[in-house]
């Protein structure tokens, strides 16, 4: 295959918007002048036909030159549902492996699950590989404000490495919210800062070197985290602040995947210089953005085609075990 992996595309499951409807608290889905807009807080944002339309992904990925995508359901997650929250999984589940049925060799099916309920989690991890075929989880930087880092978490981390499944982090609705709801400053820094926090967490909670075979993957090249890595380098090391790790936590970076969903080719050129090359992967996060910003961005940086090509699909293809 040499075709475009996209590795973070997103579609609202449609049962899920009904269900969105039907509430008359956050989250909930409200009517304006005949748009849907999905609500949570301070946070809303409006919901277009083709960001439920599986045929308008296809579509948008020919266009693009996009041979396979690593598809999952745009949040509110099923932490947001209570008691809910299994039913929502199964229903966000099935049409994430209903994509795949419909449009054979196009998606890479990625499961959510409804955390923080560890024992439901695990049950759909399992029906979700066994039956559903799906290939990977998205897994939410925050659950509804408890975050993945908690020991309680670890038994679906430990599953997820040992049935080969990548972990893709995703901004939930953001810790920071209230600090950045002004200026529409929430997808520009609170998304950001939920990558950035959730990454710091788990590399500081020693979940990497409990878990050595876990393939963690960090979205929108890790938030601010490798920009301010020397500075919990020192935190840890000069100053002892923090837990003891067996390693610096800049090394444990070099560890993570990620996607390199950034408009400005300067950011992917320092990633490629920090980080390495052979972790980086291709993203779109449409239907939020373009695929063709983040294509001119990559192509902007000026990288060896080799490197490239190993960030369009080379690299997917051994996370994915393709």
């Amino acid at each position: 295959m040499s075709g475009i992996i996209d590795c973070q595309s997103h579609l609202y499951a449609p049962a899920v918007l009904e269900r969105l409807e039907r509430r008359a608290a956050d989250p909930r889905v409200k009517r304006r002048g005949g748009e849907r807009w999905v609500e949570m807080g301070a946070w809303h944002r409006r919901v277009f036909p083709h960001h439920a339309d599986i045929d308008a992904k296809v579509a948008m990925m020919d266009a693009n030159g996009i041979a396979l995508t690593a598809l999952s359901i745009n949040d509110p997650g099923p932490e947001w549902f209570g008691a809910d929250a299994p039913a929502v999984a199964r229903a966000c589940n099935e049409f994430i492996a209903d994509a795949g049925r419909r449009h054979p060799g196009r998606f890479i099916g990625l499961a959510v699950l409804p955390l923080p309920d560890v024992g439901a989690a695990l049950a759909e991890l399992e029906r979700c590989v066994h039956e559903l075929g799906l290939r990977g989880v998205l897994l939410y930087t925050n659950f509804a404000g408890r975050f993945p880092d908690e020991p309680a978490f670890r038994p679906v981390f430990a599953r997820a490495a040992a049935l080969g499944l990548p972990m893709l982090l995703h901004p939930a609705k953001p810790v920071t919210l209230e600090a950045v709801k002004d200026y529409e400053l929430t997808g520009t820094l609170g998304n950001m800062f939920e990558d950035t926090i959730a990454l710091s967490r788990l590399i500081m909670s020693g979940l990497l070197d409990e878990l050595p075979d876990l393939n963690l993957v960090c979205p929108h090249l890790g938030g601010a985290l490798p920009y301010l890595i020397g500075r919990l380098d020192h935190q840890t090391q000069v100053l002892r602040r923090g837990p003891t790790l067996r390693r610096k936590p800049s090394e444990y970076l070099r560890r993570v995947w990620f996607d390199i969903v950034s408009p400005l080719p300067e950011a992917i050129r320092f990633a490629c210089d920090l980080l390495g090359t052979e972790r980086l992967l291709f993203a779109s996060d449409h239907p939020w953005v373009e695929p063709a910003v983040i294509l001119d961005a990559l192509r902007g940086a000026g990288l060896p085609p080799a490197v490239e090509a190993a960030i369009l699909h080379g690299n997917a293809r051994r996370l994915f075990r393709l």
